[in-house]
């Protein structure tokens, strides 16, 4: 399989990684808005680059670009894919939107690890739009690496985003940003814990947290909880604990 990937950060780099460590027979090329990315991922690898603006073509184009940038992307590539095209973007609604408009004859399918690079291997959800040879050999790859690759819909997908990622970004990084210093020896197993996921989630890229918050709500109802929270009597904290600790049926949004 020849698998073209465009976008050569660490998602990128993962996906060829995933395709050439399987036993699929993958040749891997990089395309980049920033050649020198390119070559540097292709560097190490049995891989080459492409010129974003060429007219190459491979079996499969696997998008792993910002996810504002997916629609754009799809309309720009489709035309390079001969059997496939993908994305492992983040969002899936108008990712396979733009794959259903722009490459309708195309296996397509949109990805998203649940995870940083350096924490593989993971779950891996997955909305097949149209099955066939490529996208199942991109599957069983991905599942080769150890991950857990599950199915799911767009809608789905998207409306978790809100509670696991936007949601929870916010809520983590508004906790460090109003926390004081204390020394070690203050710290309990919640703030301790905290304070961990806190770092894990100030490890990577600002740009790609800004892309989640502008994708999916969920922070707007985290601040609407803590304001719930903050402004509560004795009666009504109870009211919102118990709401809290209920097992996930209980727990819904603050009318």
């Amino acid at each position: 399989m020849d698998l073209l990937v465009v976008g050569a950060g660490e998602i990128g780099r993962w996906v060829a990684d995933t395709a050439d460590a399987a036993p699929v027979d993958a040749s891997v090329a990089f395309a980049d808005r920033d050649p020198a990315v390119a070559a540097d991922a292709a560097a190490g690898r049995d891989a080459r680059t492409v010129d974003v603006d060429g007219d190459t073509t491979h079996d499969l184009v696997c998008l792993a670009v910002p996810m504002s940038a997916v629609p754009a992307a799809v309309e720009a590539y489709a035309p390079r894919a001969e059997r496939a095209i993908v994305d492992v973007s983040g969002e899936m609604t108008d990712a396979l939107a733009a794959m259903r408009e722009h490459a309708p004859d195309l296996e397509r399918a949109s990805y998203h690890p649940l995870f940083a690079p350096p924490r593989v291997p993971g779950n891996v959800a997955v909305v097949v739009d149209e099955d066939g040879p490529a996208v199942e050999s991109l599957s069983a790859a991905i599942e080769a690496g150890g991950n857990d690759v599950f199915e799911t819909t767009a809608a789905e997908h998207d409306e978790a985003m809100e509670t696991v990622q936007a949601g929870a970004h916010a809520a983590v990084l508004a906790w460090r940003l109003a926390a004081d210093p204390v020394r070690e020896e203050f710290h309990t197993p919640v703030s301790a814990a905290l304070d961990e996921v806190a770092d894990t989630v100030t490890e990577g890229s600002p740009a790609v947290y800004a892309e989640i918050q502008r994708a999916f709500d969920g922070a707007e109802d985290v601040a609407d909880a803590a304001a719930a929270i903050a402004d509560a009597d004795d009666e009504a904290f109870a009211a919102l604990y118990e709401r809290a600790r209920g097992d996930g049926e209980g727990r819904d949004r603050l009318e």
